[in-house]
């Protein structure tokens, strides 16, 4: 396998869990020996920090059109024999129907696909297609991802070649990341926090609607929202109009998620749906108890009632009671912040992530 190199493709021009998966396996199959190609956008970040290495990085745009362009198609599997890739690991949707042909007719022995999201595949002729006739395999993050992908179509791809690979996260840099040079005394407010994008998927408008709630039974509280988006304007517009603005802080980009996270007592996750929550495993190896909807693959990450808690989606009384129950009981807060450290020492390093991925390779 070490002779052959191994391919990672992933053209998007954001930052996300699946950029932060690609670059993080990359680099560590590639300090085991590994050869290693990448194709990624210029001008993303991604193409950023691989530049940055001594990883090969070869520059490409995609778009979901890409794909009636054979010219491009061509091109690319001209890339991919000139650089004797045996393996390639693709990660959007429009990269299978480009890349995904382009290794197709460069005869390469593995093609896969990656998937991070946890929505359903459309059921459409061209996923038939690429899904069964260029496929040769398909990494899941998490169960719940696995099953999203069949949900349309339980014919589309052989359960049985779709594996589960949990995300995973450099413990050892994480700690190290942040180091609280003295104890701060902690006021009698309970600090809440949440880091995401500022996007509907995210749902930070139940935030708002919860420090409504905790106002109104006098609790004294905090809420720290971490992240940037288009939705920004129209939630700090919310708390004007609730006139929450004692209880509720946008604290932008959080570039240090660590810090964060130290300076908050419970994590509280409101998004409709989670292909992989990083932020929730962070907030674990912190030792902060999380509250979030059992929805999607939080189920995986969050043990109820050991690690945090789960309640059904939208119910944001019962995501206060949880609150309110962890504000009153700091022995409780501590038993369950030390049970979601452990969970993620035995569970969600990238050790484990690497380990499972070169077996897979294998």
């Amino acid at each position: 396998m070490k002779s052959k190199t191994l391919c990672f493709f992933n053209s998007t021009q954001s930052w996300g869990g699946g950029e932060k998966w690609h670059f993080e396996v990359a680099l560590a199959l590639q300090n085991k020996g590994y050869t290693i190609v990448f194709f990624t956008n210029p001008g993303s970040e991604l193409f950023k920090k691989i530049s940055k290495t001594k990883i090969k990085v070869i520059p490409v745009k995609i778009s979901n059109l890409s794909f009636l362009n054979p010219f491009k198609i061509f091109l690319l599997k001209k890339k991919l024999k000139e650089n004797d890739v045996d393996t390639i690991i693709m990660n959007l949707s429009a990269d299978l129907k480009v890349a995904g042909f382009a290794s197709k007719l460069a005869k390469i022995r593995r093609i896969i696909y990656r998937r991070g999201s946890d929505i359903p595949i459309k059921n459409s002729i061209l996923n038939r297609y690429i899904f069964s006739k260029i496929l040769t395999g398909i990494i899941a993050n998490t169960e719940a991802t696995k099953k999203s992908i069949l949900v349309n179509n339980s014919k589309l791809f052989d359960a049985n070649r779709i594996k589960v690979i949990y995300n995973g996260i450099n413990l050892s840099k994480f700690d190290k990341s942040f180091e609280q040079k003295e104890k701060i005394e902690k006021q009698e407010e309970i600090i809440i926090g949440n880091i995401g994008r500022l996007v509907p998927q995210k749902a930070q408008t139940q935030l708002i609607e919860l420090a409504k709630i905790l106002k109104k039974k006098q609790i004294s509280f905090k809420i720290l929202i971490g992240g940037t988006g288009f939705l920004e304007v129209e939630l700090k517009e919310m708390v004007k109009v609730y006139k929450l603005e004692k209880f509720v802080t946008f604290v932008g980009f959080v570039e240090n998620p660590k810090q964060f996270l130290e300076g908050i007592d419970i994590f509280v996750l409101t998004s409709k749906w989670e292909g992989f929550g990083y932020v929730i495993v962070e907030a674990g190896a912190c030792r902060k108890p999380i509250v979030a909807y059992n929805i999607s693959s939080n189920p995986e990450v969050i043990e109820d009632k050991k690690t945090g808690y789960l309640v059904e989606y939208g119910d944001i009384n019962s995501l206060s009671e949880k609150i309110i129950l962890l504000f009153k009981d700091k022995k409780l807060r501590d038993k369950i912040g030390k049970a979601g450290r452990k969970q993620v020492e035995e569970k969600f390093t990238l050790e484990r992530t690497i380990e499972a991925v070169e077996r897979y390779l294998k």
